[in-house]
């Protein structure tokens, strides 16, 4: 099976059509939007074990295990692009679970390596200027993101993004938006779904962006403007946040990898530090449209 992450080439073989199902649903929506080296993943179901409690991480040198106990665990070489998973019946049949701590974590982690850069910011484009929306766990990200898409802006990514390497564009994945179980006092068409756990622990409401043909989306766009949040009983305004002071707030969210790939990200974010960076402070969700949109 072949899909395409982000835009990038990945190679699936598997002995489970359960697996087949969980990469279409994570990546089946994608077309081949950029060239570089296919990823090669090998994902095998093997009879027996319990569903996979949550696994550990580890990374040394150009190698990253993924295990929970010894039937589900998966090892991936970063530098060849390639990874092998065993797992069992029972974690595969959790596919919420299988794709958030193996499936969509080898690739991600896979394509950090050659292909793009991961920032913890939302996304969102009109008229072909992308603005990357800054902050921490709780700072209202999604759901500036989606209020902007509710207003016509096209809608890129809810919570994080991706740049290509040492380039100021954007990937994301506009096909899912998570908002906190809150989110209802803000948009009150939500009043009907309920929030879910999701494999982390957090409860969201999940939003399925073709169901909502109103909202336009987008899979990448050049970024125009970074901005951080800053919701607080605070008069409106966008203040303009100085290059040093902007590069070290994205500088700290970089995930450490090896050496050269950590350089490669830290490049690519001191080129987005070049672009009008502003603090945007903000009480309500029409204050910041406005102010965004000008």
């Amino acid at each position: 099976m072949t899909c395409f992450p982000l835009g990038f080439r990945a190679n699936l073989t598997t002995n489970s059509p359960d697996v087949v199902r969980a990469m279409d649903e994570s990546w089946g929506h994608g077309r081949q939007e950029f060239d570089g080296q296919p990823l090669d993943l090998r994902v095998f179901v093997t009879e027996g074990g319990e569903k996979a409690a949550e696994p550990s991480f580890r990374i040394e040198r150009h190698l990253l295990s993924i295990v929970s106990d010894r039937n589900n665990q998966a090892v991936a070489d970063l530098e060849r692009l390639f990874a092998s998973c065993r797992v069992t019946p029972a974690t595969v049949a959790d596919s919420a679970w299988f794709r958030w701590f193996f499936l969509d974590a080898l690739i991600l982690a896979l394509l950090a390596q050659k292909h793009t850069v991961p920032v913890h910011a939302g996304c969102v484009s009109r008229a072909g200027a992308g603005v990357l929306l800054f902050g921490a766990s709780g700072a209202g990200k999604s759901t500036l993101a989606w209020a902007c898409a509710r207003a016509g802006w096209n809608l890129v990514s809810d919570d994080a993004a991706w740049l290509l390497p040492e380039s100021a564009l954007a990937i994301g994945r506009p096909q899912q938006v998570r908002l906190r179980p809150d989110a209802p006092r803000h948009f009150p068409e939500l009043e009907a779904l309920a929030p879910r756990a999701r494999p982390n622990g957090k409860l969201s409401i999940e939003i399925k962006t073709r169901d909502c043909p109103s909202i336009r989306t987008a899979s990448s766009t050049p970024v125009h403007r970074v901005v951080f949040l800053h919701r607080r009983d605070t008069s409106p305004a966008l203040v303009p946040v100085p290059k040093e002071a902007a590069l070290e707030a994205m500088l700290r969210d970089c995930v450490p990898y090896r050496d050269e790939v950590s350089a490669r990200h830290r490049a690519t974010v001191r080129k987005l530090s070049d672009l009008p960076a502003y603090r945007l402070q903000y009480r309500t969700l029409d204050e910041a449209i406005r102010l965004l949109s000008s």
